[in-house]
């Protein structure tokens, strides 16, 4: 019976061996991805054995989970989830960045947040956030259309504790992986027009990270193509 640590081991190696060919293949170096290990629902034995093999990003969709976990593992914590109001300042608690913002309201709250925390705890602690991208504009899904995220960049380099770094997209089910992110490349490309310092595109996942890469993803968030079917871990 092969051990969750050599499991794990094998994945890892073969999902940074997949990410080093699709980024040779458009001439970049592997080392300027960004593999982030997406340990929602699994043990944190299992983020632990991949600090061991040296994976410093993870990545969280609930808050209580990232808060539990963070505080268990030192790395640089990822929350991708969708952003609640109410659960800003304990998002910002733990998170080193946030993927996922795309409502104008939370970006000062974030703010805020984060300069209570520096005040009392005597620290200089910021974000970096990604602004999420709809292609479609479908209700439910979390993201705005291209033509909304402008404004809400133009906020996050207003505020004293928040860092554009770029934007995140996660192409809707039914739309065919290549056409999904070449849109995405598009609309990344045009906003990196404005906002020159945002380089970072956040996108692809398990079933699609090595088609993101070649059309310009720098982040990937991949969980079960290293730590298997989400419920068969135990």
């Amino acid at each position: 019976m092969i051990s969750r640590r050599d499991y794990i081991a094998s994945n890892l190696t073969d999902v940074i061996r997949r990410i080093s060919v699709s980024a040779r293949a458009i001439g970049s170096a592997p080392t300027h991805i960004v593999l982030i290990a997406v340990t929602k629902t699994y043990p944190v034995t299992d983020v632990e054995i991949l600090k061991e093999l040296g994976v410093l990003n993870f990545g969280e969709n609930r808050g209580e989970e990232g808060l539990r976990k963070s505080a268990q593992v030192q790395g640089i914590w990822h929350f991708q989830g969708q952003v609640q109001s109410k659960k800003l300042g304990a998002i910002a608690s733990w998170a080193d960045v946030i993927h996922s913002l795309d409502d104008a309201s939370h970006i000062n709250k974030l703010d805020q947040c984060l300069s209570r925390m520096n005040e009392s705890a005597g620290a200089g602690k910021r974000i970096g956030v990604f602004l999420q991208l709809s292609l479609d504009g479908a209700d439910g899904r979390g993201g705005l259309t291209e033509n909304f995220l402008e404004p809400l960049a133009v906020g996050v380099l207003s505020t004293s504790h928040l860092d554009l770094l770029g934007i995140m997209c996660v192409p809707p089910v039914e739309m065919e992986a290549t056409q999904a992110f070449t849109a995405i490349q598009e609309a990344h490309g045009k906003f990196t027009e404005k906002f020159p310092a945002a380089r970072f595109l956040s996108a692809g996942m398990s079933g699609d990270f090595e088609v993101a890469i070649t059309h310009g993803a720098t982040h990937v968030r991949v969980g079960s193509s290293i730590l298997g079917m989400r419920g068969l871990h135990h």
